[in-house]
């Protein structure tokens, strides 16, 4: 059902880790710019995006987006909604470079053009209809995804639904492009999901999320503030959950957030219906057991004993079988 998922947490083990070490202290005591590392690896990128926000560097947008192509991350738009969203957050960030930033992306070819065009549209620019036009010349096989773009009928980031997984992969793109609280309001909004005690695949999701939110706000001190300022004026099903992804972060005891994923999918499983009892969507969606322990992975150079892993684009089912309910 969701085939996306899987790679959204292969990304979120990696950019977890790489979070980690953009917070370390040989990172944060070192006084000299570090050298500009080739995109060669997946790590390598995806360090470079977590770090961005905090030293943007937009004219290295070409680079990782031919990065982005070689090493295949782009292969299905479905399961790219991080490089989607971090594009448009770099676009959407630098009104007055965009044009040329998506010009020296070019030339591609058409089955990467709808990245672009995406982004473009997730950019949040006042003029993006005005600039996806001034591409549309060079993208003419991806002219039926921009009309319904310009038309309206494919929504932008904001208005993208949150049960669908690409929205949530493309909020936190725009959020390590940017270091925006937009993405995250978006996301915050749905931990009222995380407690749901009638869908099993909203459950997923808000679980999900809040686990991201934790692991990330535990090695971002922004993150954390903005959690905190915006727990004020929450209702209470966003209220709860938000104030236990914070009391997490300070005390450094994220585990029972995992524990409670696990037991509360197993309990509305074993009482939902038959079609909530259908587990073969776990292979795809229930992958979210890669986010759940990974926090020290491939970029860290360390593992964790409790659950297997993902380097790269190597998929671990034992990780699924970790969080996936017993038969």
């Amino acid at each position: 059902m969701y085939p996306r998922w899987g790679h959204f947490l292969r990304l979120s083990a990696l950019l977890i880790a790489a979070n980690a070490l953009a917070f370390s202290p040989v990172a944060a005591g070192a006084k000299s710019k570090p050298k500009r590392a080739p995109f060669t690896k997946t790590e390598v990128l995806l360090q470079w995006i977590n770090e961005y926000r905090h030293n943007p560097e937009p004219e290295r947008l070409a680079e990782a987006y031919k990065a982005m192509r070689d090493l295949n991350l782009l292969k299905d738009v479905e399961t790219a909604g991080i490089y989607v969203g971090f594009i448009a957050g770099v676009i959407g960030a630098n009104p007055d470079k965009a044009e040329k930033l998506i010009a020296d992306m070019f030339p591609m070819p058409p089955q990467d053009q709808v990245v672009v065009v995406k982004a473009i549209a997730y950019s949040g620019l006042t003029e993006w209809k005005g600039l996806l036009g001034k591409f549309s010349e060079r993208m003419p096989a991806r002219q039926i995804v921009m009309d319904r773009y310009l038309s309206g009928k494919l929504p932008a980031l904001r208005d993208l639904p949150l049960d669908n997984p690409i929205a949530v992969d493309a909020n936190w793109g725009y959020y390590f492009a940017t270091g925006s609280s937009e993405p995250i309001q978006r996301l915050v909004r749905a931990l009222a999901w995380s407690r749901d005690r009638n869908n099993v695949e909203k459950l997923t999701l808000g679980s999900t999320i809040k686990w991201a939110l934790a692991v990330n706000a535990s090695h971002d001190p922004e993150l954390l503030g903005y959690l905190k300022t915006s727990l004020p004026h929450q209702p209470d099903d966003v209220e709860v959950p938000l104030q236990d992804i914070i009391e997490s972060c300070e005390t450094f005891e994220l585990a029972h957030i995992r524990k409670q994923a696990t037991d509360s999918i197993e309990e509305l499983r074993r009482k939902g219906s038959e079609a909530s009892r259908n587990f073969a969507w776990w292979g795809q969606a229930g992958q979210t057991a890669l986010s759940l322990g990974c926090v020290a992975a491939a970029v860290g150079g360390q593992a964790t004993a409790e659950i297997p892993c993902v380097v790269g684009s190597a998929m671990s089912t034992a990780g699924l079988k970790y969080l996936a309910p017993s038969p």
